[in-house]
């Protein structure tokens, strides 16, 4: 007999087919049942290898074995010739024809079920990943094409042509600033790393941006020397860099120049009139620049010397209209500093804003210092809206814009509006403190305690001494309803206002009435004068109503800057219910605004139902 009719007499070609159809279908119920269960890939690779090896010992049970109606019995025991026959084959047939039919049965339902939902999962997936990828690029891109000027190094043997230097980076900043798919770090936070030894990566990880604009400027006497050179912060690599020697008539000629080297080397489009275009007198362009350095270092002597400076530089060119603009910012903080008064102040800020807007109408900060001015001068907030509209407008990426804005949404008690925009701001200015106060007191006046709790701790990171964010911090613990932490921040100031009206306040709180009384009168005493709302926040928070709305008259009569930010303040929350309260934010012109806001952010009660 042959072998190969050997092989199908013993079955061993029906167990071989048997075989590998159970083997397929078992593999196939367990790499779904795996799936489901996230089974490593090692356990299938471990079925499969095992239901491989026990091929070839059903194939040699099947040629040493048969199955008869007395049991399994081995080949060579087996009589033929009885009419007890063999039953392997007829039980095999039965077997290939179920395990077939199931099969056929799963190849259905994975054809027209499973597969059906693998390719929907698989479009999704593949649709999610390309989606993913796509707005990955995108980010990257957008933050690939962002910015941060540092303040050019004076290199000249005169260390008082600091202000030449400095001016010089803020000019190209604000330059940059005009290009709307540029990202620019703004003033504060760049030149918060000046005479720092940081390296760029460093530096452009705190300010999250991909690019940095550095340079030197020597000047003697009409001659000035100017590099500049624009890194790549990834991998300190020069994109671009350049000096100039030129006359100081030619600094609008080099500053543009600069400004579109860097645009065309991040591929963005320099808009606006370049400044060689507008003529102005370079003697006038060096004294406003002394006056924007004067003005931002900042004490009494050095605003009056701001003023000095810039008005120099008028006189030279009476329509300058930057230093126009920049007197008026000058005379706003003589008068906020009680250096002049507020008649004066506000008379002197009013005329120099009022001529550069005459000027030049369509220039964003100026239209936007403009509004603040009305703002915070003239309670005129339909007027201030209108001019910071505009000058958003104008220069959408201008983060002093953005954030005089927000100011002006929390006067206006649009709180939420105010946080995002204040988020806006400290996401291209992270280490001004500024910013960081007016986030922090929004989102406690919109009771998100715990978010102006993180913002105020990190202004204590930024500046561990900063009186004003401790003091903001223990205010937001004790209307969180946290006394005592509300006074160790309270007590981590030195002696300041802000150190008395919070005690005030947490004694009020702890019932320790004395010592409440006590620095009471000190504050009226020392400070009443100058600053009559926060006395009258100490007797709202009292619950002293007579005296709080007596304060709050003296505040209104002298244009306290403060009373601008009255509304969602918690701590005259005990006045809100008076008559009082409604006439006094009548004189404001806030009655519209504050009966538009919610009560849970503190306006009016509405009725049931």
């Amino acid at each position: 007999m042959s072998l190969f009719n050997e092989l199908k007499r013993r079955n061993v070609f029906k167990v071989g087919i048997a075989y590998v159809v159970v083997a397929w279908l078992v593999a196939q119920v367990l790499q779904l049942i795996f799936e489901s269960f996230g089974t490593p890939d090692w356990v299938m690779k471990t079925v499969l290898v095992l239901l491989a090896t026990g091929l070839p010992f059903a194939l040699f049970f099947a040629w040493a074995f048969e199955m008869t109606p007395g049991g399994l019995k081995r080949e060579s025991e087996v009589d033929r010739t009885q009419s007890i026959t063999p039953q392997t084959g007829k039980k095999l047939n039965t077997v290939i024809f179920a395990v077939m039919g199931l099969a056929i049965a799963y190849f259905t339902y994975d054809k027209f079920v499973l597969t059906a939902g693998r390719d929907a999962a698989l479009i999704e997936a593949t649709t999610q990943a390309v989606s993913e990828q796509a707005a990955t690029e995108e980010a990257s891109t957008e933050s690939d094409k962002s910015i941060a000027v540092l303040p050019f190094v004076n290199m000249s043997d005169d260390a008082s042509n600091e202000y030449f230097s400095d001016g010089l980076s803020e000019e190209l900043l604000n330059m940059l600033v005009k290009i709307p798919e540029l990202r620019v770090a703004a003033r504060t936070s760049s030149f918060s790393f000046k005479d720092k030894d940081l390296k760029i990566s460093e530096i452009a990880q705190e300010l999250n941006v991909s690019h940095v604009l550095e340079g030197s400027v020597r000047k003697f006497g009409d001659k000035v020397r100017i590099t500049a050179q624009l890194i790549k912060a990834e991998d300190g690599f020069h994109l671009w860099s350049e000096t100039y020697d030129r006359e100081l008539d030619d600094i609008f000629v080099v500053q543009d120049e600069i400004a579109s080297k860097v645009a065309n080397a991040l591929q963005v489009t320099l808009l606006g009139q370049s400044r060689s275009e507008r003529e102005v007198d370079p003697e006038a362009y060096e004294l406003w620049l002394k006056g924007l350095y004067f003005l931002n270092q900042r004490g009494e002597e050095n605003y009056k010397k701001s003023e000095e400076v810039l008005l120099q530089a008028i006189e030279l060119e009476p329509d300058y209209v930057a230093a126009w603009e920049l007197v008026a910012m000058t005379y706003y903080v003589q008068t906020t500093q009680h250096i002049r008064t507020r008649e004066e102040g506000y008379a002197l800020a009013m005329n120099a804003i009022n001529r550069a807007i005459s000027l030049d109408p369509n220039q964003g900060v100026t239209l936007a210092a403009y509004g603040f001015l009305k703002k915070n001068l003239d309670w005129d907030w339909e007027t201030a809206q209108m001019a910071l509209t505009r000058a958003h407008q104008l220069e959408p990426n201008s983060n002093i814009i953005r954030i005089w804005r927000a100011s002006l949404m929390q006067t206006l008690g649009r709180l939420d509006e105010a946080v995002e925009n204040y988020k806006q701001a400290l996401a291209v200015d992270p280490l001004n403190l500024s910013p960081y106060s007016s986030l922090g007191i929004n989102y406690r006046k919109v009771h998100r305690f715990e978010d102006a709790i993180a913002v105020f701790k990190k202004q204590i990171e930024l500046r561990p001494d900063y009186y004003w964010a401790h003091f903001n911090l223990g205010k937001t613990y004790l209307f969180k309803g946290d006394p005592e932490q509300a006074l160790v921040e309270i007590e981590n100031n030195p002696s300041n206002i802000f150190r008395e009206l919070g005690l005030v306040l947490v004694y009020t709180t702890l019932g320790r009435e004395a010592e409440a009384q006590a620095v009471l009168q000190r504050l009226v005493a020392q400070e009443g004068e100058q600053s009559p709302v926060w006395i009258a926040e100490a007797f709202g928070w009292r619950g002293e109503r007579d005296q709080a709305f007596e304060w709050l008259e003296k505040a209104y009569v002298q244009k306290d800057v403060g009373l601008a930010y009255l509304l969602g303040n918690t701590v005259f929350k005990s006045l809100w219910d008076d008559p009082r309260w409604v006439e006094l934010l009548q004189k404001l012109n806030l009655l519209e605004y504050w009966q538009d806001m919610p009560p849970e952010y503190g306006g009016p009660a509405r009725p049931a139902g």
